[in-house]
């Protein structure tokens, strides 16, 4: 009975929220319990299964997955509802959750999701919390630095970068020192590595922060 897998159960309902809680104990799995995404975040969890209510009164899967990716985790989440439309079902997915489970919880729908999850999740979750600590670390970057990031990554050296932006070679020096830094990063191919584990495109690189 004991399946050893952690649930992290994001409700703003405490009666649900128990409820859950009661439910996935009495079925082997470990629960922890947060009223909202910032409490999810504050706990930093890095294991588990994240159970996200998605309803306007009770909260949003949505912004449990912005809230983690902007503070760079990844976790795999499931949206739960008590009365899910296919619309809500389609736009919980979009955003990035794995599946949708209708409250209260049954029995053989949460086994199966979990160990579907578990057998999938090991390598597109490393993938994923590296994404999400890729798109941390660009956030950091001013717009400047994002657009002598983007000619690092094409290959420009510092004076083609600086004829491209219309500045000094020694300007390109130290937004791209800076640029650097920030990333934590000491060679180009760092850079270029850290731009692909984003998975940003080129608009959305300007735009992120």
């Amino acid at each position: 009975m004991e399946h050893k897998e952690k649930l992290h159960i994001v409700d703003g309902s405490s009666r649900s929220r128990a409820e859950q809680a009661r439910f996935g104990f009495d079925h082997g799995y470990h629960c922890e319990v947060y009223a909202d995404a910032d409490e999810l975040v504050h706990a930093a969890p890095s294991t588990g299964i994240v159970l996200a209510r998605d309803g306007c009164e009770f909260g949003s899967v949505a912004a449990v997955i912005e809230k983690l990716n902007a503070n760079g985790y990844w976790l795999p989440v499931v949206a739960t509802g008590t009365d899910p439309n296919p619309k809500q079902v389609v736009a919980a997915i979009k955003k990035g959750a794995l599946d949708f489970l209708r409250l209260p919880l049954k029995s053989s729908r949460l086994t199966r999701m979990v160990e579907e999850i578990r057998q999938e999740a090991a390598a597109y979750g490393e993938s994923m919390r590296r994404m999400a600590q890729a798109r941390v670390c660009l956030a950091r970057l001013s717009p400047r630095e994002r657009e002598i990031l983007e000619l690092v990554v094409a290959g420009e050296s510092n004076k083609e970068i600086a004829q491209e932006l219309e500045i000094s070679p020694r300007t390109v020096e130290v937004h791209r020192s800076s640029m650097m830094s920030k990333l934590g990063a000491h060679r180009a191919a760092e850079v270029v590595r850290l731009r692909l584990e984003a998975r940003l495109g080129p608009t959305e690189l300007l735009k992120a922060g």
